[in-house]
C-alpha cells in the first residue's frame, strides 16, 4: 500500500482559514439573531479569513 505524500502547508492553511471563515460567519449569525451588534467584527474576521483562503489556495496552486 503507498503512502501517500504530506499535505503541502499553504494547502493546510488554506483549510484552516476556510473552518475560520465558515466558523465565523455562523457567529455572526448567531450573534445578529440575538440582537448584538458584536456581529460586525465576525464579519470582518470572516473577511479577513476569506482573503486569507484565497491567497494560500493560490499560493499552493502555483507552488505545485
Amino acid at each position: 500500500m503507498p503512502l501517500s505524500p504530506p499535505p503541502d502547508p499553504t494547502r493546510r492553511l488554506a483549510l484552516y482559514a476556510l473552518a475560520v471563515c465558515v466558523l465565523s460567519v455562523a457567529a455572526a449569525f448567531v450573534s445578529f439573531v440575538q440582537g448584538s451588534w458584536l456581529g460586525i467584527v465576525w464579519v470582518l474576521l470572516a473577511g479577513l479569513s476569506s482573503n486569507m483562503t484565497w491567497y494560500y489556495a493560490r499560493r499552493g496552486r502555483s507552488v505545485s
